[in-house]
């Protein structure tokens, strides 16, 4: 039944994810973002990490230890190098709109999202929390920690939208955007290091 509960936790955290993810590219492509569309490309690393905790809940028992711990190690850091490809580009777009003093269209869009985000996604990393600590699942703990680091990121995505929107301070969407890098990379390199030792 916990195991289930735990899938169940994981299909609305892709799906959320995803959805998510769309909706702030297309945000941020229309305000001229970087900070929006660095957080939909995290988004969408998210639902592929998501995708692989979802895989290993399913397969519980049907396969064995060893096998569901090669696979989700290749997986992972698969995920780790996605991190790091995408937290370069927005560093790169960052650092130019900066440069060269674009400034993004202010996008109640954007707030929207962060504000559901900033309200959904400690709800869901508390659940995935307790129900981690029921079943004794290391990765579901780390996904929860994931989830948290998620609310963490629509603070600053939050912040740097409401500065642009409320007084025009166009700078600090971008420099929210290097925020938003910083934990792209932590994701990355923790990805990274969980597929060296063992899952």
């Amino acid at each position: 039944m916990l195991y289930k509960k735990a899938l169940y936790l994981e299909y609305f955290t892709v799906g959320y994810n995803i959805l998510e993810g769309a909706l702030s590219i297309l945000a941020g492509w229309l305000a001229g973002s970087i900070a929006l569309i660095g957080f939909g490309l995290d988004s969408g690393v998210e639902s592929l990490s998501g995708g692989v905790l979802l895989w290993r809940l399913f397969k519980h028992g049907k396969i064995t230890e060893e096998e569901e711990e090669r696979i989700e190690k290749k997986a992972v850091r698969l995920v780790g190098v996605s991190f790091f490809i995408l937290g370069a580009y927005v560093l790169f777009e960052s650092i130019r709109k900066l440069y060269l003093q674009e400034r993004p269209e202010p996008s109640l869009f954007g707030i929207i999202i962060a504000l559901f985000s900033l309200v959904i996604m400690p709800i869901l990393s508390y659940s995935k929390y307790t129900t981690a600590k029921k079943i004794a699942s290391r990765s579901l703990m780390a996904d929860s920690r994931q989830t948290l680091v998620c609310s963490l990121l629509s603070a600053a995505l939050l912040i740097g939208l409401g500065l642009n929107y409320l007084w025009g301070l166009w700078w600090a969407d971008p420099a929210s955007a290097l925020v938003i890098v910083a934990f792209i990379f932590r994701e990355g390199y923790e990805a990274l290091a969980e597929g060296k030792s063992c899952c």
